[in-house]
């Protein structure tokens, strides 16, 4: 079974919120623990539009090839069977300004 690490960027079928349809996007791995699922969170290149959006600065390392933001309030648990392919990783920048977005979305302060 693959293994992937927090902070990779893959391209699989994202599914949208009402169950029935999907779409091929990127995503970013926020937690492997080596089972069949994996939790990630939706990546757009929609221009930033919530205070948990996170904009990517480095597009290169994350494979991508547009303006991207992550949205983090945009998470799901899915089968690793949807991933397509790997695309890169965030640079330690992004990844860090990931980081801090998602202890402030689960801030209970």
């Amino acid at each position: 079974m693959e293994i992937y690490q927090p902070g990779e960027v893959v391209l699989l079928a994202f599914p949208f919120t009402d169950g029935l349809r999907q779409k091929q996007r990127p995503a970013l791995i926020l937690l492997d623990v080596e089972d069949p699922d994996i939790i990630v969170a939706r990546i757009t290149s929609q221009p930033y539009s919530t205070t948990f959006d996170v904009s990517l600065a480095d597009l290169e390392s994350a494979g991508l090839l547009a303006a991207s933001v992550v949205r983090l309030h945009k998470i799901a648990t899915l089968e690793k069977t949807l991933i397509k392919r790997r695309l890169g990783c965030l640079s330690e920048r992004d990844w860090g300004n990931v980081s801090t977005a998602l202890r402030q979305m689960w801030s209970t302060d």
